[in-house]
Order: C-alpha cells, then sequence, then structure tokens
C-alpha cells in the first residue's frame, strides 16, 4: 500500500519553508509603507500553521520514500506550494482572482515568467520582491530534482544521468543532503554576484537583486513592464545574457569546477551542443535584422543574442519587439521555445541531452542500414548510451508534442486565434514565458485571457516543469493499486 505521511511530512517542511520566504516581503513592505505587508505577514502565518501541522502529524521515525510514493510527492508538492505561494497575489491591492494570482504563483515556481500583471513599475515592492523569491526558490527546486529525483525515477531518459550523477556526488560529497547544500550555496553564490554586476552596471540595489534572482533563475520576471529593454543599457543586456547562459547549464559541473575540475564544463557535450546552438541562432538572426530591417550590426546582434539566449533557456526576458522581426525570426524563436538548456540546470523545455540522445540513435539507424550486418552503439558524452534510454527520450518527445496540441486545441477551442494558440502552448509546456502575436507576445501579457485559459495554461506549466511522466502517471489506474 502507498503510504502518504512520508510525503506529507516533506511538503509540510516545504511550506514552512515558504513561509519564512515570505517574511522577506513583509519587511520591504514595510520599510516602503506599504500596507500589503500584512497581506504577507498573514499569509505567512497560515502557511506556517498549515506547513508545522503536517510536520508534527505526520512525523515518521524511518523515512522511507518508494518509487511511487516519489511520483506523487513530486507532483502534489508543486501544485501544494503554489497554492500557497498564490495567496499573497490573491488578498493583495493588485486585487487579483483565484485564477489569476494562481497562475502568476505557478508561473514563478516553475520559472515559466509568463505574468498577468500589468503596470509593474508602480507595483508595491514587496510584490515584485515575492516573484523574484519564487522564481529563485523554484530554481534550485529545478535543479535539485534534476539530480536527486528524475534519475532515480528513469524519466524521459533521466537515467542516463543516474550513475553518473552519483559517481560526481560520492567523489564530492558522500550524502545527498550536504550534495544539495553545496549547489544551493553556489547557486546564491551566482545570485550575489550578478546582483553586485547589475547594480554596478546601473540597476537600483532593489532592481539588482530582484532580476540577479530571476536570471540565474532563467525565471524572467522583471521589475518592469518593459523587461529588460526597460534599462536601454548595452551593459545590463550583456551581463544578463551571461546570466542566462550560466543558470542553463548543469550545476552539478559548477561544484566539479569548484572542486578544481574546470575542463568538465567544456568537456560535457551538452554544454558545447547549447552553447553552439546559441551562437548559430543568434548569428543567424542577427544577420537577418541587418539584412531585412537595415540594422546596425553590432545592434542587431545585441538584440538578436540577448532574445535567442532568453527564449533557449526558457528565461522570458525580453529587449525587443521581436515578433515585429519578420516571419523568419518568428519561426526561429517557436522551435527555439522548445529545445530548451542543459540537464541539471534551471532551464525548461525539452533539453539538449535528450536531442543528442535522439541524434545519436538516429546515427546508429543510417548506419545499420548501410551494413545491416554491423554492430553499432549509440554515444553520449562518450560513454554507450543504456538500451532503454533513446526509448525513453522517444516517449517524452511524444507526449511533449501530445500535451502541446491538446492545449493548442483548447486555447483555440476558447476562442484565441492561430498564433495565440500555438504560442501560449509552447510558452506554457516548455516553461518560456511570452509567446508570440499582439495578445501574449513580449509587448502583451496574460490577463487579457479568460479564466479558463488560465487554469489550462497554469496545468500546463507544471505538465512541462515535471517532464509529463511525473505527473501523467497518476491518471494510470495501475499506479494506485497494491
Amino acid at each position: 500500500m502507498i503510504d502518504l505521511r512520508p510525503s506529507l511530512y516533506v511538503i509540510g517542511f516545504l511550506l514552512a519553508t515558504l513561509a519564512i520566504a515570505m517574511v522577506l516581503p513583509v519587511l520591504v513592505d514595510l520599510a516602503a509603507g506599504n500596507p500589503d505587508w500584512q497581506v504577507f505577514l498573514a499569509s505567512a502565518a497560515l502557511t506556517l500553521f498549515v506547513g508545522i501541522t503536517l510536520v508534527l502529524g505526520f512525523r515518521v521515525r524511518r523515512f522511507r520514500l518508494t518509487v511511487r510514493e516519489t511520483f506523487i510527492l513530486t507532483t502534489v508538492s508543486w501544485a501544494a506550494i503554489t497554492a500557497f505561494a498564490s495567496l499573497p497575489f490573491a488578498f493583495s491591492s493588485l486585487g487579483l482572482s483565484a485564477a489569476d494570482a494562481y497562475f502568476e504563483a505557478m508561473s514563478g515556481l516553475t520559472t515559466t515568467g509568463s505574468t498577468v500583471i500589468a503596470g509593474l513599475d508602480r507595483a508595491p515592492p514587496g510584490l515584485l520582491l515575492w516573484r523574484a523569491l519564487l522564481q529563485w526558490l523554484g530554481g534550485i527546486g529545478i535543479i535539485v530534482m534534476a539530480v536527486a529525483i528524475l534519475p532515480m525515477l528513469g524519466v524521459g531518459g533521466m537515467q542516463l544521468f543516474r550513475s553518473e550523477s552519483s559517481d560526481q556526488a560520492e567523489k564530492l560529497l558522500p550524502r545527498a543532503a550536504p550534495f544539495a547544500t553545496s549547489i544551493t550555496l553556489i547557486y546564491g553564490g551566482l545570485t550575489m554576484i550578478w546582483a553586485a554586476a547589475l547594480w554596478a552596471a546601473g540597476m537600483s540595489p532593489f532592481e539588482a537583486i530582484c532580476h540577479a534572482m530571476t536570471t540565474i533563475a532563467t525565471g524572467g520576471y522583471s521589475t518592469s513592464d518593459g523587461s529588460i529593454g526597460h534599462f536601454a543599457s548595452a551593459w545590463v543586456d550583456g551581463i544578463v545574457i551571461v546570466g542566462m547562459l550560466v543558470g542553463g547549464m548543469p550545476f552539478v559541473l559548477y561544484l566539479g569546477a569548484v572542486r578544481g575540475n574546470w575542463s568538465g564544463l567544456w568537456r560535457d557535450g551538452q554544454v558545447r551542443w547549447f552553447l553552439a546552438i546559441c551562437a548559430a541562432m543568434a548569428l543567424m538572426l542577427g544577420a537577418w535584422q541587418w539584412w531585412t530591417m537595415d540594422a546596425a550590426p553590432l545592434n542587431a546582434l545585441r538584440y538578436a543574442t540577448f532574445n535567442v539566449v532568453s527564449v533557449i533557456t526558457g528565461t522570458g526576458y525580453a529587449t525587443a519587439s521581436y515578433d515585429q522581426w519578420g516571419t523568419l525570426a518568428m519561426t526561429m524563436l517557436f522551435f527555439l521555445m522548445f529545445v530548451g538548456g542543459c540537464t541539471g540546470s534551471t532551464t525548461g523545455g525539452i533539453k539538449v541531452f535528450r536531442y543528442q540522445v535522439l541524434f545519436a540513435a538516429a546515427q546508429v539507424q543510417i548506419r545499420q542500414l548501410v551494413r545491416p550486418h554491423g554492430v553499432f552503439v549509440p554515444h553520449f558524452n562518450g560513454k554507450p548510451v543504456p538500451e532503454g534510454v533513446p526509448w525513453s527520450v522517444t516517449g517524452l518527445f511524444f507526449l511533449f508534442f501530445l500535451a502541446f496540441a491538446a492545449v493548442a486545441l483548447g486555447l483555440a477551442l476558447l476562442g484565441y486565434d492561430f498564433v495565440t494558440s500555438v504560442s501560449g502552448a509552447a510558452t506554457a509546456i516548455a516553461n518560456v514565458g511570452p509567446g508570440l502575436g499582439p495578445t501574449i507576445g513580449p509587448d502583451g501579457n496574460f490577463a487579457g485571457l479568460d479564466e479558463s485559459a488560465k487554469w489550462l495554461l497554469a496545468a500546463a506549466m507544471l505538465l512541462g516543469r515535471l517532464e509529463l511522466f511525473t505527473v501523467l502517471v497518476l491518471f494510470v489506474p495501475s499506479f494506485w493499486r497494491p
């Protein structure tokens, strides 16, 4: 039988942590004289009460989770934390509906970056900080999930990293808890470095802290409706580009670099593919702007690089109305939504390693056609790919695009046009942020959508962030049988 007590205990601990995080917006709003501090304080008290109740009520002497219980914990914890994280949005001075509040919180915790809030330049500082904190906390949760949980569950080919990540963990740190602590310290250290750099580049301290958190988390929430374009600074653009690239690479490799293995970053096949795709697409898009829009070469390269990196990492920042760059640019950026960064990073999307695995499998198929009696084995990072991994990756690809089609059809059924339906589904499933078109493009937001569309997209964000299988397996009747 499935024992839910360990899962409820962990959820209680996570809710208590969330309640502690709510204290920071309380202090910021108090300092600014904004009455929303009372909303955050009440939300923190309720969240802490529920969290402690779960911790005390479901404490177990021997903590052990089976695979099925881990699936339940992963999905239910994200949904529950989002519900409590939405409380400050629902009861703040902005007066958001339940759908709006849950959408904003889900977008934050999954580091999607889509927003229903307009007038960010005039929004209370505590609420702006809370949005950034949600993305920062979601980013570290995503890294830990990718390094510790998904390889164990074998979701979408992540079993490929089971022995590799555990070997590295054993060499660097003896147990999982210190391993997660070290990842968190690196994550926090990078955030502070980027906050200092953005402050030096001209942002206020508050703006620098908020944008540093959402840059390293590749989340994309900004303190302004104009996003990064609001600052109109090449220095800010450059710092954020590098920050998004850093957030898009495996954090396990940063642990190795801290321990002296700097070459591991460049030797990793994922990192090379990821950087090569970013560079190639930025050059192509920059050349397209220069050729068709008569843009200055350096400006074209600057805007192209920023928006390519923002889309491929799923950050969702914008410095220009890229949906006005022509059909080629829109098509390129649309397909980049599905790419994503490296596994073990904070990015969304399908992830580069899955494309590598399928490319290696396709090469084997071609060689097998040429030499039917030959024996060929796909390789990843110089090692043979285990037999079941290509099938697992293929299954995730199929489910990913099936879910994308279902969400797009759902939006079309609600009356939205083709561009809004297709790009809205893509940006939610891939956890990117802005879509395309006048409604949800880089110049718009999701506030104008129907509440049913917001609930649908919030579910799609969770589905995409948890790699589909983790959520969908709960709807299989045999999963619940003894």
